[in-house]
């Protein structure tokens, strides 16, 4: 069976971009540079591309202005990152889900679904729980009693929002998340730990999006809050009574200790690590692995653990690469000093 295409027109038209190239030339799906065919469209988002690109075989390129020499009709926007995720959801638009509860879901008799909404099958809602318009769960979700989804979310399967967890409008959840299980608290009494009540909640703002298996505790007191925009990686654990502020990056692997507060804009490359009770400023960069242990001011760039600033950590990165040179260097030196001391000693020793 053909594929269903569009025509570099269409495409152009939706993209507002310029085209460059036959209009009517078909299209049937978007592809990597280095595996695109003549049937289907490729993308350059950055400069670094376009030797790739000069090569590929694709039959027409979504490219900023400044890329020449291409080997097929192209479509010209300044922003082509922006314009590749409008190109992707045109061939790959969303498929809503029907409204409505699936005849194997577990729902509470006081439990308040929008008509509009779409559970799916095995899912557990719990007393008192709110499901808003367009909501959609997927198989196997866990929604706790006094849970508050808001409009346009959407649960992916084996999520767990556990008892009192808010979550705003258009949040997505990817699987095997849980929200709102126990903060790690704990005082010894001499005899053995004794866990401490963990009776806060979660508060998930719009426009959030949670990767597979992360887990975001609840508040000791009050709320762990996650601000609008923000998104998480899989893999991320943050703690209890954290906030992290708005369009936040954290990536894999992060963890957020409890009681700190990143401000907004913050960006978390992989497995940083942040102690407690630290506060992070506005539009601070972590790269990977960086080891936090203490608050940093709005806008600095950190790497290394412990984590300093950017240029600092790069120069001992690379002093730290010569250790061995500089070592066999030292034991050099220190031979030839032993060696000389020696030779004072004789030269002491010697009748005048």
């Amino acid at each position: 069976m053909a594929k269903a295409g569009f025509t570099l027109g269409q495409i152009a038209e939706v993209l507002q971009a310029r085209l460059e190239g036959d209009p009517a030339r078909v299209v049937v799906g978007v592809a990597p540079l280095d595996s695109a065919g003549p049937d289907q469209i490729s993308f350059v988002t950055d400069t670094r591309y376009h030797d790739a690109a000069r090569a590929s075989r694709a039959g027409a390129f979504l490219a900023p202005p400044d890329v020449t020499g291409l080997p097929a009709p192209a479509l010209r926007c300044g922003a082509p990152q922006q314009a590749l995720i409008d190109l992707i959801r045109l061939f790959h638009p969303a498929v809503p889900a029907p409204p409505g509860v699936d005849r194997t879901a577990v729902v509470a008799a006081d439990a308040r679904i929008d008509p509009g909404a779409s559970v799916g099958p095995l899912c557990v809602i719990e007393s008192g729980a709110v499901l808003g318009a367009g909501v959609r769960l997927h198989a196997l979700v866990h929604v706790g009693a006094g849970v508050q989804i808001g409009e346009g979310s959407e649960i992916y399967p084996h999520v767990s929002l556990r008892d009192g967890v808010r979550l705003g409008r258009r949040v997505i959840i990817h699987g095997g998340a849980v929200l709102g299980a126990d903060g790690f608290g704990f005082a010894f009494d001499g005899r053995g730990h004794r866990k401490i009540p963990q009776v806060g909640g979660v508060l998930i703002e719009d426009d959030v999006e949670i990767g597979a298996n992360t887990t975001i505790d609840r508040a000791t007191f009050g709320d762990t809050i996650i601000r609008r925009g923000t998104k998480i990686d899989n893999l991320v654990q943050i703690g209890h009574n954290v906030e992290v502020g708005e369009h936040s990056l954290l990536v894999a692997q992060v963890g957020v200790s409890g009681s700190s507060r990143l401000g907004k804009g913050v960006v978390l490359a992989g497995q940083v690590g942040v102690a407690d009770h630290v506060t992070i400023g506005d539009g601070v960069v972590a790269g990977a692995q960086a080891g936090i242990p203490s608050s940093l001011e709005a806008g600095a760039k950190v790497l290394g653990t412990p984590a300093r600033p950017l240029i600092q950590a790069k120069r001992i990165m690379v002093a730290e690469a010569r250790l061995p040179e500089l070592l066999r260097q030292v034991r050099a030196l220190e031979k030839r000093l032993d060696e000389l001391a020696a030779r004072l000693d004789d030269d002491k020793g010697r009748p005048v």
